[in-house]
């Protein structure tokens, strides 16, 4: 999987790279609920750290592809952001629960059934006691833009040790590439609103 996502940046077709946020982060941020030390985990070209630094957070971005970090440092460079990156394997996150809040924009959804519980864990081990991990997902009311997650995945993936404060409605843009033109019947470079998943869910 390192290999094929390594790939997909170096030939600039990675579908979930939009050129800005998320709409869905943005709207996080701006409802007030981000706060303390941030980890952005699974960053990419690390579009949400750039706005989250922007905007005064103390957040750092993750990515266990070398290739993406490169890029968003670069991608920082460019915007004249002093953001902070490193590469660092999601699955495996050390045991300092330092962080207050986790953004996790479609990850998630990418796990199997058997990696899915080790990287809650992992998040559990980086996530401070009382901390809120934010999770944006492709649902699987989707018409099959990415991996799909549906709702009873999310609400048994965080079950000990957590509480799930809210599953909301919402949607994740991305850019069509080869795999998905002809699935969706639409041209290369559309860009697309599909179903996803907002979960917030505490740590106890």
């Amino acid at each position: 999987m390192r290999e094929r996502f390594t790939a997909a940046y170096q030939t600039n077709t990675a579908p979930w790279v939009i050129g800005e946020p998320q709409p869905a982060i943005v709207e996080l941020e701006r409802s007030g609920v981000l706060h303390g030390r941030i980890l952005d985990v699974g960053c990419g070209l690390g579009e949400h750290t750039i706005l989250l630094t922007r905007l005064g957070y103390d957040v750092r971005g993750i990515d266990y592809v070398a290739e993406a970090i490169a890029q968003a440092r670069r991608n920082a460079q460019d915007k004249g952001i002093d953001a902070r990156f490193e590469v660092a394997d999601a699955l495996d996150l050390p045991a300092d629960p330092s962080y207050d809040t986790i953004v996790d924009s479609a990850l998630f959804h990418i796990f199997s059934d058997d990696d899915r519980p080790r990287y809650v864990a992992s998040l559990h081990r980086a996530c401070a006691p009382g901390g809120r991990v934010h999770v944006l997902a492709l649902s699987d009311a989707g018409r099959g833009f990415g991996p799909q997650v549906g709702e009873a995945t999310i609400r048994s993936a965080f079950g000990t040790g957590w509480e799930l404060e809210r599953l909301d409605t919402t949607t994740y843009r991305g850019v069509v590439g080869e795999a998905h033109a002809e699935p969706l019947g639409l041209p290369v470079g559309t860009v697309v609103d599909e179903p996803a998943w907002l979960a917030t869910v505490r740590h106890l």
